[in-house]
């Protein structure tokens, strides 16, 4: 059983999590002191609807996969190589905007998230539900981003979702040390970490959605004399080839394979793989100047969840 596969979704649903976690705390505190706390009930139902929202989303996108792999059997290993690339494309498009807003806008969060309930409040009879409604957009926006993750890895089996699941409870773990224990946390080391290993992540989904869109090519060039052409490179006189990602730059399977410990922790986290083409590497050492180098940049004090964030939560009424 390859328990690797789950650590990406287990890093990128406790990261969403946290942050899920952390408004949730913040809406509580503050309907706490408000002298509100009898609208607690709608803050939980938002959280409840919305993980069954994200899980809907999700048995929503695995049964398009098999529906369309099963329109013509014969283009199987054509349709969901491409259905894993297109998700992949779509996560890494999500994670990066999550990862690049939220540093940008985190020390509004404490203020932005206050601003709704004071709104919610004073529409009396509607209040609960604007604070559902806040609770569920924060709750989905979060499992969205997973589920669209766990999509582009669905050939690697339960695994991807047993680790979103791990990393639900994790994150529930830590909002309720934060928040209803009081515990001191370093929220903002935490999200600095988790952010660090997010970019890795994706850079590596970014190195797997090529593959896969590689893949999906080469199988659609291989059914027929018509479609051969699709492939722009292909090295006749080597066992691994490509059919779109240029030569083979390293082969390093001998060495350090990405499918045995530790290379395949390695994979799981850095998106190293044993057989890398050049336009992978090209496209992995982009994405990490690109989005990289903008969060990297963004690290100086503009973290999710600043102390203030964590002092409301423990303010006397």
């Amino acid at each position: 059983m390859n328990f690797s596969t789950a650590i990406p979704t287990f890093v990128i649903t406790l990261r969403e999590g946290v942050e899920a976690a952390l408004v949730v705390g913040i809406v509580l505190a503050l309907l706490k002191k408000a002298k509100q706390s009898q609208l607690n009930s709608w803050v939980y139902a938002g959280v409840g609807v919305g993980i069954i929202v994200s899980a809907l989303i999700g048995v929503l996108f695995s049964v398009i996969i098999q529906a369309l792999g099963a329109v013509n059997p014969q283009y199987t290993s054509v349709v969901e190589p491409a259905l894993e690339g297109i998700f992949g494309v779509l996560a890494i498009g999500m994670l990066s905007w999550m990862l690049i807003w939220m540093t940008k806008q985190a020390k509004f969060m404490k203020a932005t998230v206050e601003g709704s309930v004071t709104e919610a409040l004073t529409q009396n009879s509607h209040a609960g539900w604007g604070v559902f409604t806040l609770i569920l957009i924060a709750v989905v926006r979060e499992g969205f981003e997973t589920v669209l993750f766990v999509a582009a890895n669905f050939q690697q089996g339960f695994m991807p979702a047993l680790g979103a699941i791990v990393g639900l409870v994790a994150a529930t773990g830590i909002g309720v040390l934060l928040f209803k224990w009081g515990v001191k946390i370093n929220i903002r080391q935490f999200f600095q970490v988790m952010g660090i290993l997010l970019v890795l992540i994706v850079a590596g989904l970014v190195v797997s959605a090529l593959k896969h869109f590689d893949q999906s090519l080469a199988n659609l060039a291989l059914s027929s004399r018509a479609t051969e052409s699709l492939c722009l490179y292909y090295e006749h006189f080597t066992k691994v080839h490509s059919c779109i990602l240029g030569p083979m730059i390293w082969n390093t399977s001998k060495i350090l394979p990405d499918g045995q410990f530790p290379g395949i922790i390695l994979k799981a986290l850095f998106g190293y793989r044993e057989h890398l083409y050049l336009v992978q590497a090209v496209g992995y050492v982009v994405f990490l100047l690109t989005v990289g180098g903008i969060y990297f940049r963004s690290l100086s004090g503009n973290s999710p969840a600043s102390r203030n964030n964590i002092q409301v939560a423990r303010k006397p009424n």
